[in-house]
């Protein structure tokens, strides 16, 4: 198999130059093509089949029939993949033996045949600092319902004023196509039968030289991947439209003569040329986000159908039978022995919110709520989102149980675990490795391996995960930064360039140290009464941190106007801060006074408080300023972090503290409480009254005298405003 010329890379993204100018490049005589949509921009796409059907090709737009598939492939592996997704039936080509042997179309990700995988491979991005022009985050995407490991609070509507400091790099480019000349004889003629019963996957290119050059190329020179189609998958085809190329316009010699014929022809091309320009004018269904959502759904659906770490109720009804769980009669005498402990009174009393009960950062059925975790981030990266709420509420309850759950009669009595949960404890208690086979289906998932390295990605959600998998047709990060670099938001470029970085864990003294520095630049542009909370996993006891969640206040309401600006400005200076992804100064433009609630506004007032999204690095190292042994410039270290500083008045810290620390479950059981027994509207910038809208002040700042003296006081009153008992930072985790 001859290798292919590579594809000119533009700025991190596949261009395929067409001419302009009519072409005389003739297809006519080349079978069925079909067009490969990966990696190919809907614009670039629309002209890459315009070109065809005017070089006379005949298009066509099932797979199945084709026997020339063009796209922007390199790798064998990549096109027998896309045959099988889909659902070409074929044969492999040895090219060295010529032998074959049968391929099912029925694959779901482009995996090698055997069990051990390659290391994901990760493009290294160049140094460049090139200024971006998108600054775009995706904080709030980041926050799905009951997001999976999140270690503050979810963001609704954010008014985002993004400052770039250093830019990272662009995608490096391929090398440039070759422009020597053709070759001097002609290549054959590429006809119907000279495809026979095969398929070809060849590189894009190959159409783009054949259109500069003026004739077709030599097929072999850009072929990816050939096979030979089986029986089945050709009687199995129901013809489909194959679009040609139009008919040019002839006036015959009488047209000349005869008013009416030549009246008629320019009827006929003003027809074409209207509806032309009509069909460019209407909105085209296909690429509306609503055709893309389902479209990902129904992708999603189609490769997680019937499996066992998705929801039943996702399937059809009589898919699966419900098991009824086997229970024995010495478990009912064990339901009422002594010797199982006596059950806490959020137990008995049914405390359905746990913002109601302590939840330790370590509970004794650490092991068996790991495996729900599992499910619960399957649930999560499938769009189920009943099921993510449905697992999050369950592995609270069980988190707070203070004692090993020995039966399934205690599982069943806590609030918010069902007989689904009972089921999957009796399997994880009765099986010999003390694992669930839903978890080990979830981890082992090939699909679900790659949207768990998109949604780990820093700026990427579940919804964007699935995006990148399912219609861009991206693998891994390699096709990011191939085929989309220049499609990311600001946040999700600086995600993908640290992305190993940003998985290292940091430790309590690293968390403490960037706190201190934060703070003493805070004092130093404001006054000593500054005062700085680290918040987040942190405070909630975690031994290391995913990133530095930090608040910083003041007595006076006039200093925290504007601070995050002059503290970032102020960090910038001394080389602390790499990138400035959000700056948002939403709070200070308002005057800093509490957001009436508006009910039928959604996301209204939801934690707009100033905050600076930052990538920080250390600027000091050992050698710095020095070379190396090759003479190069020695580069610093010290690992990039991510840190957020949030701003919050003194009239509301307490909120933003408490919504800053606590778990998620434990946050969204807060905001519910508040709803359902109070009437009111609860986030980190304030409470309000569901009603009137107006802003209710637990933390006694109203009078100058009964305001509080720190953060740790003004959190302690909103727990009492709220008629709940204080909770500890270490009795809400959640996750």
């Amino acid at each position: 198999m001859a290798h292919h010329p590579a594809c000119t890379f533009l700025d991190g993204k596949a261009e395929l130059a067409l001419s302009s100018t009519p072409s005389t490049l003739d297809l006519s005589t080349f079978p069925n093509t079909y067009v490969l949509h990966t990696h190919v921009p809907v614009a670039e796409l629309h002209d890459i089949e315009q070109q065809l059907i005017k070089s006379g090709a005949p298009l066509t737009y099932d797979i199945r029939e084709a026997r020339i598939v063009l796209g922007y492939i390199f790798k064998p592996r990549r096109a027998k993949f896309e045959l099988q997704a889909g659902n070409v039936r074929f044969k492999e080509v040895d090219p060295a033996s010529g032998s074959t042997h049968a391929v099912s179309g029925t694959a779901s990700t482009p995996e090698p045949e055997s069990s051990e995988l390659p290391p994901v491979k990760r493009r290294k991005l160049q140094e460049a600092d090139t200024q971006s022009t998108t600054d775009e985050t995706t904080a709030s995407e980041n926050q799905d319902p009951s997001t999976v490991g999140s270690e503050t609070e979810a963001e609704d509507e954010v008014e985002a004023e993004p400052l770039s400091q250093l830019s990272i790099s662009q995608a490096p480019t391929s090398p440039t196509v070759d422009s020597s000349p053709p070759p001097e004889l002609p290549p054959a003629p590429q006809t119907q039968t000279s495809f026979a019963s095969h398929v070809k996957v060849v590189n894009l290119q190959w159409l783009k030289d054949s259109v500069r050059l003026g004739s077709p190329q030599d097929i072999g020179k850009y072929l990816v991947y050939e096979a030979e189609l089986l029986p089945d998958n050709l009687q199995s085809q129901t013809p489909s439209p194959v679009v040609a190329a139009p008919s040019p316009v002839e006036e015959s010699p009488q047209a000349d003569k005869n008013p009416r014929a030549r009246s008629s022809v320019s009827r006929d091309i003003l027809d074409r040329a209207k509806a032309e320009a009509e069909s460019k004018l209407k909105p085209k269904a296909y690429f509306s986000t609503a055709a893309k959502r389902d479209r990902i759904a129904a992708a999603a659906k189609h490769d997680f159908s019937n499996r066992s770490f998705t929801s039943a109720t996702s399937q059809d009804s009589f898919s699966q039978r419900r098991r009824l769980l086997h229970r024995t009669t010495s478990e009912y005498e064990e339901g009422t022995s002594e010797t199982l402990p006596p059950m806490p009174d959020w137990v008995l009393q049914n405390k359905i919110y746990s913002c109601e009960r302590a939840t330790p950062l370590n509970s004794p059925n650490d092991a068996f709520i790991a495996e729900l975790k599992e499910i619960k981030i399957a649930r999560l990266l499938t769009n189920d989102e009943i099921g993510v709420r449905a697992y999050s509420t369950s592995i609270a309850s069980i988190a707070a149980y203070p004692y090993p759950i020995q039966s399934i009669s205690e599982i069943l009595a806590l609030p918010g675990c069902d007989q689904k949960i009972a089921q999957l404890f009796h399997e994880w208690q009765t099986s010999p490795d003390h694992r669930i086979q839903a978890a080990k289906d979830a981890a082992d998932d090939p699909v679900l391996k790659i949207l768990r390295l998109f949604y780990e990605i820093w700026g990427v959600g579940a919804i964007t995960a699935r995006e990148f998998y399912y219609e861009k047709k991206w693998r891994d990060l390699d096709d990011i930064v191939e085929f989309g670099w220049n499609s990311l938001s600001r946040v999700q470029q600086i995600g993908v360039k640290y992305y190993d970085e940003f998985l290292l864990k940091i430790p309590r003294s690293e968390v403490e140290a960037i706190a201190d520095i934060v703070k003493h630049h805070a004092q130093k542009v404001v006054d000593e009464r500054i005062q700085c909370v680290i918040v987040g996993g942190h405070r909630r006891g975690k031994l290391e941190s995913g990133d530095v969640d930090l608040i910083l206040s003041h007595p006076e309401q006039s200093a925290t106007a504007g601070l995050v600006d002059k503290v970032v400005r102020s960090l910038e200076k001394e080389g602390w801060i790499t990138h400035t992804l959000l700056l948002n100064l939403t709070n200070t433009k308002r005057g800093q006074e509490p957001v009436p609630y508006v009910s039928n506004t959604k996301g209204a007032g939801f934690d707009t408080l100033d905050k600076a999204l930052v990538v920080w690095q250390a600027p000091s190292y050992p050698g710095k300023g020095g070379s190396d042994a090759q003479g190069k410039e020695v580069k610093n270290p010290n690992p990039h972090r991510r840190v957020d500083i949030i701003i919050s008045p003194w009239r509301t810290v307490g909120c933003a503290v408490e919504g800053w620390t606590s778990g998620t479950t434990f946050q969204r059981d807060l905001r519910r409480y508040a709803k359902k027994v109070k009437g009111w509207k609860f986030d980190s910038s304030g409470v309000r009254e569901r009603g009137s809208g107006r802003w209710i002040d637990l933390e006694g700042w109203a009078d100058p005298k009964t305001r509080c003296k720190d953060a740790l006081e003004a959190e302690k009153r909103v727990f009492a405003g709220l008629g709940l008992p204080y909770r500890e930072p270490w009795e809400r985790c959640t996750g």
